[in-house]
């Protein structure tokens, strides 16, 4: 197993989701050097582990909770919001997965310590 950036040759890659998102089942994904961010759209699975402490009931629970951490004004340099691989019905309205991205995304819940 590697470390760092997905390449064009990766098939799956796992990363660590900073929050969860109950109301719309959508992950919170920051960019950092430990999570780049091709990691989340370059290899055709992705693997998510979200630690169950990190799951909140709505968006404002996750952007409050990213404030109180990063402190006022300060934000990481990309927060991507995932709710499943992309998906387009732009042509004869047949629709194509994925449009971009991961094929496949699974998310593990891992019980916290």
């Amino acid at each position: 197993m590697k470390e760092g950036r997905a390449e064009d040759a990766d098939t799956a890659s796992v990363t660590h989701a900073f929050a969860g998102v109950a109301e719309s089942g959508t992950i919170v994904q920051l960019s950092g050097p430990d999570n780049p961010t091709t990691l989340n759209f370059l290899p055709e699975a992705h693997i998510v582990l979200l630690e169950a402490k990190d799951l909140d009931a709505s968006y404002e629970e996750g952007w409050t909770r990213l404030r109180e951490i990063y402190g006022r004004g300060q934000m990481p340099r990309t927060v991507n919001m995932i709710s499943g691989p992309s998906r387009t019905a732009d042509i004869e309205q047949t629709i194509v997965r994925p449009a971009h991205g991961p094929k496949d995304m699974h998310v593990i819940i891992v019980k916290s310590r």
